[in-house]
């Protein structure tokens, strides 16, 4: 589904990290840890295509991402959501309207009717649909971020420390919602520093740990 191989990033003269290789298949569970500065959201923007490889070989749906057109690229972003850690909003649209742009932007505004409402129940943000997003506390705004990664039925959930900024209570909330999407056969990668939130996840999914360090991946535990 997502595959680097040997993968290397330098910028600036420097070397984030070199000779990576991961492999994530159709419905599997992946964190990946590791400190400050190690490259994590650049490994991220690798497996859905905002950056390209400085070395090595990086697939995406079986597409080497080097030979991508800028259209081809949309296409296939298409099949991934992703849940940035900054979570921006446009503030002048309602949280519904926040949403369902995707699908406005990729020409299928008329899909969205039932599914708008059937999702923004999932997440918890019915009473909350017609609010702007400056109005939404943080857990609201992760919530209303992972529906709107999701509306458009991707196969991959990428997120992005996507419990940085919010309580315990509602990191355990959005856990328990990409764990459902994992169930649902989504491929999900998360991205984070909490440990605590890998190890509350043991009795709910078996996923793989990664770690980011020294310019290195490596597998930091067996299933949780």
């Amino acid at each position: 589904m997502i595959e680097l191989d040997k993968v290397a990033y330098s910028y600036g003269g420097g070397e984030l990290f070199s000779d990576l290789s991961l492999t994530m298949a159709p419905g599997s569970f992946h964190f990946l840890t590791g400190p400050s500065g190690a490259g994590k959201t650049t490994l991220l923007k690798l497996c859905y295509g905002e950056l390209t490889a400085t070395a090595g070989q990086a697939r995406i749906f079986g597409q080497d991402s080097r030979t991508l057109s800028r259209d081809q690229v949309a296409m296939v972003r298409r099949r991934i959501g992703v849940v940035h850690q900054d979570c921006q909003f446009l503030d002048h649209l309602s949280v519904a309207e926040n949403v369902a742009l995707p699908l406005a932007v990729s020409g299928r505004a008329s899909e969205a009717g039932q599914n708008l409402s059937d999702l923004l129940a999932w997440v918890g943000l019915t009473g909350q649909a017609a609010q702007r997003p400056p109005e939404l506390s943080g857990g609201e705004r992760q919530r209303a971020a992972l529906a709107r990664a999701v509306i458009m039925s991707p196969d991959v959930i990428i997120a992005d420390e996507p419990t940085g900024n919010i309580d315990w209570e509602m990191s355990q909330r959005l856990l328990r919602l990409l764990v459902e999407l994992n169930k649902m056969g989504k491929t999900v990668f998360v991205a984070t520093h909490d440990l605590n939130l890998i190890r509350a996840a043991k009795s709910q999914v078996s996923a793989r740990i990664l770690r980011l360090k020294d310019r290195r991946l490596q597998v930091a535990g067996v299933d949780l």
